[in-house]
């Protein structure tokens, strides 16, 4: 493919991306392939000459589109939001066309000094503390792939500060203690395994009725750690939980993490965005005594994924764990300190120019179009749980108070309303006319009803509440 054919075939990839996204509604919500199905569809082998583009864009039409799960659907209600934007599609393909490597301020200056100030632009946009600006004494922050690359990253940053760097040569983790409640995201338990941190060293704090920490619990289960000769040195808090929406009482465990020298990181993947808007930012409460805290605009904000911001008011930590300087990556400007080199604030070394587009979202659509979708949202939430309420069938097992239901048929038993919530959300995703996640909360079955799609209006919410009560 020469220029002249990358300008025909790329208008053809963005109008193909155009209709998509202006139908998506029109389709089921998901595919009705059984696995094998696409793979069966496609050459076995690769081909032995080059093929016309058109002959692949009919095979995407054709074969791949038709086997996907579409999360930009209005009636998507799983999972969480996926959304994307026109200016991040473009400049997902910017960034693709440009081919920049930004692992260093050397490697692509235009790369890490743009990230660095659009994760100013959106500390200050999300009203968080000073102390994660790029210019105060020892925070900062960087895009990470996804919430899971933050969680470890924080890991490692409390691994190194716990044991005065000596995890670096020893890599000795066998007194580290971690603690997190039984809520918290499944990456957590990953990110823990691989800082060497085995589930022997977790801790499954309790949780109260509304799903959110007891510190009570977390306060005397470090305090005996601590008289077994052990090392707490990390403790989760989530602000909006993936199960339930469930907020951990940050500043209350603030207090405990600071007095046992432990490192307190602040999970708000998903729901961390609405502080967008500013009345509500109580999602922020207790951020400015964590050590450091993440959340997705490719979840809520509509920046297509990958795109986590990841924060920490001790860069020192994380330098410490993460930094390696082979020679081969020296630079005068790094080593003065006038620069930044990102390759040290995470996992690998290589990495995309992932900035670009929340730069353009923010500049082309502006944050007057993120907050009115996210009050939106929340008023459908509110709206579909007074229907819920109202319907003496169903009961609602945690509180909403942003853009999650969680709800479950009643039964003559626990058990029974089990079965009946398990078949409804089972009856519900057959039709493909919606999608719906299950989960478990203190052991019974939940469907989770998550209201997060940049299309979804009320009229989807209403008429997939009648899909679930007509077949209850």
């Amino acid at each position: 493919m020469d220029a002249r054919e990358f300008r025909e075939n790329g208008h053809a990839v963005i109008e193909l991306i155009a209709n998509y996204l202006e139908t998506v509604g029109e389709r089921p919500v998901t595919s009705d392939v059984v696995p094998g199905d696409v793979r069966a569809r496609l050459p076995e082998h690769p081909p032995t000459a080059p093929e016309p583009f058109d002959a692949v864009l009919r095979d995407v039409v054709d074969i791949v589109i038709p086997g996907l799960t579409h999360w930009q659907h209005p009636n998507f209600f799983a999972f969480f939001p996926g959304n994307s934007s026109y200016p991040s599609i473009l400049a997902d393909l910017l960034t693709a066309g440009l081919g920049v490597q930004g692992m260093s301020w050397l490697s692509s200056p235009a790369c890490t000094e743009v990230e660095t100030l659009m994760m100013d632009w959106m500390q200050e946009l999300l009203g968080l503390p000073e102390r994660f600006r790029s210019t105060s004494a020892d925070g900062g922050g960087v895009i990470q792939g996804s919430a899971s690359e933050a969680t470890l990253s924080s890991i490692l940053a409390a691994r190194w500060r716990r044991t005065d760097g000596r995890v670096n040569t020893d890599g000795d983790t066998s007194k580290l203690i971690a603690y997190c409640t039984s809520q918290a995201h499944s990456s957590i338990e990953k990110g823990l395994r691989i800082a060497g941190i085995g589930t022997a060293n977790i801790r499954i704090v309790p949780h109260d009725a509304n799903f959110a920490m007891n510190v009570d619990a977390l306060r005397a289960m470090v305090e005996e750690d601590e008289r077994r000769g052990l090392m707490p040195f990390w403790v989760c808090s989530t602000h909006g939980t993936t199960s339930s929406g469930a907020f951990d009482p940050t500043t209350a465990i603030a207090a405990v993490a600071r007095e046992h020298h432990m490192w307190l990181h602040v999970d708000a993947a998903m729901h961390g965005i609405a502080a967008l808007e500013p009345s509500l930012r109580w999602v922020n409460d207790g951020l400015d005594l964590a050590d450091s805290y993440c959340t997705n605009p490719h979840k809520w904000m509509g920046v297509n994924f990958d795109c986590d911001l990841f924060w920490t008011a001790d860069r020192v930590a994380l330098l410490g764990a993460l930094s390696i300087l082979p020679e081969y990556l020296r630079s005068a400007a790094a080593q003065s300190g006038a620069a930044i080199d990102y390759r040290d604030w995470q996992i690998p070394l290589g990495r995309r120019f992932r900035s670009l587009k929340l730069w353009f979202a923010i500049r082309t659509d502006g944050t007057d179009v993120f907050r009115p979708l996210i009050r939106s949202h929340i008023d459908m939430t509110q709206r579909l749980a007074a229907l819920v309420a109202a319907d003496p069938r169903f009961e609602i097992v945690a509180p909403h108070p942003l853009n999650l239901v969680c709800l479950r048929l009643r039964g003559d038993s626990p058990e029974q309303g089990d079965a009946l919530t398990d078949a409804l959300i089972e009856s519900a995703n057959a039709t493909r006319r919606v999608m719906f996640t299950r989960t478990v909360l203190d052991g019974r079955s939940v469907l989770r009803f998550s209201i997060g799609s940049r299309t979804t209006t009320w009229e989807h919410v209403e008429s997939a509440w009648g899909l679930l009560r007509d077949r209850a």
